[in-house]
């Protein structure tokens, strides 16, 4: 996991990642964003779930950790759409 961004990268992200557009029942991955603030803690990174609802300009996505399914309202810019493609896992 990354703890920090090449040096001409800092201060940097990308507008289409931060404005991009999720549909209830998408499979989103979550990719820390390390130009941006993050609100969770870091074993986060690398999880995916579904989303379940836009709430402002977040999204509410529900996350299965160990047995139970728990909750995150994360920013867009955070997130990556997957694609589950005859059993693979396929990141856009």
């Amino acid at each position: 996991m990354l703890k920090h961004k090449k040096q001409k990268q800092k201060g940097k992200f990308s507008f289409t990642r931060f404005f991009q557009k999720f549909q209830p029942g998408d499979s989103v991955a979550v990719v820390q964003e390390l130009s941006q603030p993050f609100a969770y803690s870091n074993r986060l990174q690398g999880r995916t779930g579904k989303v379940i609802e836009k709430r402002g300009s977040a999204y509410y996505v529900e996350i299965k950790d160990i047995n139970k399914t728990k909750k995150y309202l994360i920013r867009p810019i955070h997130l990556k759409r997957i694609e589950n493609a005859g059993g693979k896992i396929k990141c856009q």
